[in-house]
């Protein structure tokens, strides 16, 4: 499980820095301690500041979890920044994003930390406490309380101002100190002359835990209270845990009950430890309960665990356990990665436990450069395929291969009437824009061509992966096309695509996923021309009866353009306009490029007609030229069950999938009648084409989720 130490100790970030500043820290040492442990038990572990990027490092780190994954978890160490109920503030902060943590709730927190408010709901419980008042201001009338007493801040833990006052002189002077330092009511307190001890709790309703009660030993000179000075080191004497207590074993019984009582009464979740004080009579009197018990190396909590026979790193492990069955039921939830007799279940621990590393190859994928114009990236990319390919133990289809625009492979089942994935190996991206480099924030992951290619085949590597560990894919008919030549409008891939789709039982094209979770299941086709015109060199305002090129060039695009209908689904647009002129004069040559897009052959066909229609007289040369033509994928019935299974998936696995058309094209187009086809099962992508190209986290092993289920039983 992914564990995130979660502790306050330098950072700042924050908005602005005002009010009570906290003064409770851990130790960079007890840190890294606790991170060890959890790594020795096998978490993957990281500590993170409770600041205000703490969302942001958490979602990077564990994303959001799947149905049925167990997400990550939080280990909450933190005392807060600043502020009222500081301990709150995490886990708060946590249970706003989803995410489990180790420990108490905010509720809990804050009532344990308002000493006033648990000490009247001890009372009001039952649950013995000594005498109080509450002190709010300087001029305080002077309590009916008899001396000595104790006083500290109200909203404070660790011992920070605690006193011991013999009179009204020292009272008065303590809580000033008080009043100035925390700016905050002092608790004033019976003082119990006897022995402190504390109670270690750990776990939940009927499985908690009591440790043996352990006792602080003073020593000679100074309060027999733990001050501050003695957590420092700086009082001049070693306060000591003795643990076990040396005391009755009734009374270690009763400890154990009052504690667990006291627990109980707060609300508190996991761990927590009770300071008591027991008088000469054997009375037991809970001073305050610690929501947030130190796990320092010499504590009295650490000591209780030990005494059970629980040593540090079994502790802590212990710890995320408790959590982990209040979260989800057991301590030790079945691993789904041994329930071999269900692949589902099998293939979804794969991929689940390998998060990272699917993720990690997406990064591999974006790391080569193999822009459409770059035939030297492409063959290296190429060669990493086929590596990968091989490794999962495909074969090469030598007669739907070219070795330069299209490769193709198969699982020894064979390709026939089976799954063919397909993606594309080429990045269409502009070659004046800059190479943009793997990078990730807690939602999206950047790079180049990571939402147009690269994410699709990292899921489809994964995807495979899943099936070959479970070992289907050996027995599974799928074959994989993979093209290079996407940036030029698949001119030498699409023979092969055809020859490939119709062997085919069904085809998913692995293309970004549309915003909002969608797949195609229907795309227009476009077709892209290259216009000429040419006319005479004529100088800047010559007369005569021989026509400017670029005037005559305006109203006939004027006229092009102008052939758009929404209604019939058909655009023309003007791409890109060069144009040639002699030194002095206007220009007589231009190019120009048409882009043109349409939901049907005949459409095509009657639209490719008016265009040249267009295209005659003025006086100048026309001369226009069919580029490309990528058909349209359209709306079929065939392709109903195929959608309406991988919706089935999605709805089984709660990933979100919708329906969508497109105005783009992709080679699903090229599938014939027969063959039911799908468009736009990669991952959901942004900006693409762009610097700013990226792709969802979550859509990246949802997508890899939902293709490897279906793979599993078509």
């Amino acid at each position: 499980m992914k564990v995130a130490v979660i502790y306050n100790r330098e950072s700042q970030k924050v908005i602005n820095l005002f009010g009570q500043r906290n003064r409770e820290k851990y130790g960079i040492k007890a840190i890294n301690r606790i991170v060890n442990a959890l790594k020795k038990g096998g978490h993957q572990a990281i500590a993170l500041e409770g600041d205000k990027d703490l969302i942001d490092n958490l979602e990077e780190f564990m994303p959001r979890a799947l149905k049925g994954e167990r997400p990550g978890m939080a280990f909450n160490l933190s005392y807060g920044i600043q502020g009222q109920a500081r301990y709150t503030h995490v886990p708060g902060i946590l249970e706003m994003v989803g995410v489990p943590y180790v420990g108490s709730g905010p509720l809990a927190h804050s009532l344990a930390l308002d000493k006033v408010v648990a000490k009247m709901l001890f009372a009001q419980r039952g649950v013995p406490t000594p005498e109080f008042v509450v002190l709010d201001a300087p001029d305080f009338e002077m309590p009916d309380l008899g001396f000595p007493l104790i006083v500290k801040p109200k909203n404070e833990a660790v011992s920070f101002g605690i006193r011991i006052v013999h009179d009204e002189a020292e009272l008065r002077e303590a809580a000033g100190v008080i009043f100035e330092q925390f700016d905050q009511p002092v608790l004033a307190e019976r003082y119990i002359e006897g022995r402190e001890i504390n109670v270690g709790l750990l776990g939940n309703g009927a499985n908690l835990e009591a440790f043996p009660a352990a006792e602080l030993i003073f020593g000679e000179g100074g309060p027999k209270i733990y001050t501050m000075e003695d957590k420092k080191r700086t009082s001049g004497r070693e306060v000591q845990v003795h643990c076990p207590a040396d005391i009755d074993p009734a009374l270690a019984d009763k400890a154990k009950s009052v504690a667990v009582q006291a627990f109980h009464v707060l609300g508190c979740y996991d761990c927590a430890r009770v300071d008591m004080r027991v008088d000469a009579a054997g009375n037991l009197y809970v001073l305050e309960i610690n929501s947030l018990p130190s796990l320092g190396e010499h504590g009295s909590y650490v000591a209780g665990a030990q005494a059970v026979g629980l040593d540090f790193d079994a502790l802590v492990v212990r710890l995320v356990e408790v959590a982990a069955a209040r979260y989800f039921g057991t301590p030790n939830p079945p691993d789904l990665s041994r329930r071999r007799s269900d692949p589902k279940h099998a293939a979804f621990a794969f991929l689940t436990e390998r998060r990272d590393r699917l993720e990690k190859v997406l990064e591999e994928w974006t790391a080569i450069g193999s822009r459409s114009d770059d035939p030297v990236g492409i063959r290296l990319a190429a060669q990493n395929l086929a590596e990968r390919m091989l490794d999962m133990g495909l074969r090469p289809v030598r007669e739907l291969t070219d070795e330069r625009d299209i490769w193709t492979w198969e699982s020894p089942a064979g390709l026939a009437g089976g799954t063919l994935l397909v993606g594309h190996l080429d990045v269409p991206v502009n070659p004046q824009l800059g190479m943009e480099h793997f990078h990730r924030d807690p939602e999206w992951l950047y790079g180049e061509g990571v939402g147009s290619s690269r994410a699709s085949l990292a899921m489809l590597e994964m995807a495979l992966r899943a099936l070959k560990h479970v070992r289907k894919l050996s027995r599974t008919p799928l074959g994989v096309a993979i093209y290079a030549d996407e940036g030029r409008d698949c001119e030498e891939s699409a023979d092969l695509l055809r020859r490939a789709f119709a062997e085919a039982g069904r085809v998913l094209v692995l293309n970004p996923g549309n915003t909002g979770d969608r797949i195609v299941t229907s795309r227009r086709g476009q077709r892209r021309y290259r216009l000429r015109v040419e006319g005479r060199a004529l100088r800047l305002g010559q007369a005569g009866r021989s026509a400017e090129v670029m005037r005559v060039l305006y109203r006939k695009l004027d006229e092009l353009t102008a052939l758009t209908d929404r209604k019939t689904r058909i655009a023309v647009s003007v791409s890109d306009i060069a144009t040639e002129a002699f030194p002095m004069r206007l220009p007589h040559r231009v190019r120009i490029g048409l882009q043109v897009s349409y939901p049907d052959q005949a459409q095509a066909e009657a639209l490719d007609r008016a265009l040249r229609g267009v295209l005659h007289g003025g006086g100048v040369h026309w001369d226009l030229v069919l580029v490309s033509d990528r058909p349209p994928m359209p709306e079929r019935k065939i392709n109903a069950a195929l959608v309406a299974r991988l919706q089935e998936i999605a709805a089984e696995w709660e990933i979100p999938l919708e329906t969508d058309s497109s105005l783009w094209p992709s080679v699903a187009g090229l599938a014939p009648e027969s063959v039911p086809v799908v468009c736009g099962l990669g991952p959901v992508a942004s900006d693409l084409y762009t610097s700013d190209e990226a792709v969802s986290r979550i859509s990246l092993v949802q997508r890899t989720l939902l293709l490897m289920q279906f793979l599993l039983v078509p």
